[in-house]
């Protein structure tokens, strides 16, 4: 098995476990009385990154790896498990907001408001650098970015109401 497959099958599996944490946690957020918002962009948000995956394992087997961009890449995983770890059981890949919940404030979330999109934006680009496929890296850059303009519009207005 090559290095690009291992790289690549170990984010896949990174990805889903994500998924599937942020999937129980959604729903213990839910039952808590917990409500989810700006759900219709959902949808591409997944789509954009299922998109990316699989634009990776399509083009970047067998191909050289660039050391810096993989080394970034790592960095941006652990700041990724720094945000989750300091979310814990309210951090998923959807915008829901607990009513009477304080805003974290703590850990990544003491130097910027939204540190899991900082760790999208440099790991969409920078793991196919690593690939030495800076086409992919750009055309997701503009996908995600068009995306995340949504999103991080719709979180502070759902935020709004906690930080009042």
């Amino acid at each position: 098995m090559s290095l690009p497959v291992i790289i690549l099958a170990l984010v896949t599996l990174q990805r889903l476990g994500e998924l599937w944490l942020s999937n129980r946690n959604t729903r213990r957020l839910l039952a808590r009385g917990a409500s989810e918002v700006g759900s219709a962009h959902y949808p591409l948000i997944v789509a954009v990154h299922a998109l990316w995956l699989g634009a990776l394992w399509w083009f970047a087997r067998g191909r050289p790896i660039d050391g810096f961009w993989l080394a970034l890449f790592v960095l941006l995983q652990l700041a990724r498990v720094w945000v989750i770890a300091t979310l814990g059981e309210r951090w998923t890949t959807r915008i829901i907001i607990l009513p009477d919940a304080p805003l974290v404030r703590r850990g990544p979330y003491r130097f910027v408001n939204h540190p899991n999109y900082v760790v999208v934006i440099g790991e969409i680009a920078a793991l196919p650098l690593a690939f030495g496929l800076w086409p992919v890296a750009l055309i997701f850059t503009l996908f995600n970015g068009a995306i995340l303009a949504i999103r991080i519009r719709e979180e502070n207005h759902a935020l709004a109401s906690l930080r009042a």
